[in-house]
């Protein structure tokens, strides 16, 4: 497989980030009861053995037990593995200490001395201007500690501030974390990507499946019923799961050409787009090994541009 370079000159990376959300949070998702540390270090195991090595994490997920977990799984290979984790902007942390604190914490958690990829959770800092945060990233970058710089959940002219602010010091910015899929492509028509792409900057796509609905298992005549969180969402309703079949019925289509899952082809077709990386949340072996099947393979310029024009309602 093919890897990438975060941003203009950030570290190679593979083209796709196993995401680690779920490890170890039980407020979203019931960590302890379906699956606990066995099944986590055997999907960060079956991660490796695909040949994806790099993991997305965040020092408020599990409330740092996610980065535990990989700081664990990572005394326990040889092999390079790239992390990137990200730093919570909360009404507290109004200085550029702040920011190097939490990194400090950050990597204690990880057991490293140095991350691939420090990115900001979110764009409002409340107290802590953005000039001051990133030149405390700046900082870090100059003293080792992280070898590139991102963002998440940044808008278009957010993303590009950064950007100025970072270049001065001679940072580039690598990465900008934001909600991308067939289902949620509102980065297109909100000039993110096209921002992005301007500036030299790689997309980190997370809920690429949108919640699991571009797996196929949701369906108006599936048995499968949504739990947790999804019981309310409306896009799990009959009439959301109506709107989406159009969609679902493509890739179908696509996959049975492929012997691929529609959740396969649909992560393929966000890869496809070039400069993106989507983040596919794991919590065991079975769906690493499930997602690893977007890899090696490519949808013809005819199917990405007829996925692209049945999820046009979507932009």
């Amino acid at each position: 497989m093919e890897n990438i370079t975060l941003g203009q000159n950030g570290p190679s990376v593979t083209p796709l980030c196993i995401g680690t959300w779920a490890w170890g949070d039980k407020l979203f998702w019931n960590y302890g009861s379906a699956y606990g540390p066995e099944q986590l270090q055997e999907a960060f195991t079956a991660a490796l053995e695909a040949g994806i090595t790099f993991f997305d994490t965040a020092e408020i997920y599990g409330m740092g037990k996610s980065e535990e977990f990989l700081g664990r799984f990572l005394q326990q290979t040889q092999q390079p593995v790239q992390i990137a984790t990200k730093f919570g902007p909360v009404p507290w942390r109004f200085t550029g200490q702040s920011v190097s604190d939490a990194l400090t914490a950050s990597l204690k958690r990880l057991q490293l001395e140095r991350i691939a990829l420090y990115q900001v959770h979110w764009p409002f800092a409340f107290l802590l201007s953005q000039q001051t945060l990133m030149n405390a990233l700046a900082d870090e970058v100059k003293l080792g500690r992280i070898a590139a710089v991102g963002v998440s959940n940044y808008s278009a002219e957010q993303m590009r501030d950064a950007h100025q602010i970072l270049a001065a010091r001679g940072v580039p910015l690598a990465v900008n974390q934001v909600r991308y899929s067939l289902l949620t492509r509102q980065v297109e028509s909100k000039g993110v990507i096209a921002t992005a792409r301007e500036l030299g900057v790689t997309i980190l796509a997370y809920s690429p499946l949108a919640q699991g609905l571009l797996t196929g298992k949701y369906s108006i005549d599936s048995t499968e019923t949504p739990t947790g969180a999804r019981k309310v969402d409306p896009r799990f309703n009959k009439e959301g799961l109506q709107k989406i079949a159009p969609v679902i019925s493509l890739l179908r289509n696509f996959g049975e050409k492929y012997d691929r899952t529609p959740a396969q082809v649909a992560l393929n077709w966000l890869i496809a787009q070039g400069n993106v990386i989507p983040i596919a949340g794991v919590k065991t072996a079975e769906q690493v090994r499930q997602n690893a099947g977007a890899l090696g393979w490519r949808l013809s310029d005819d199917e990405i541009g007829e996925l692209e024009e049945v999820s046009r309602p979507w932009l």
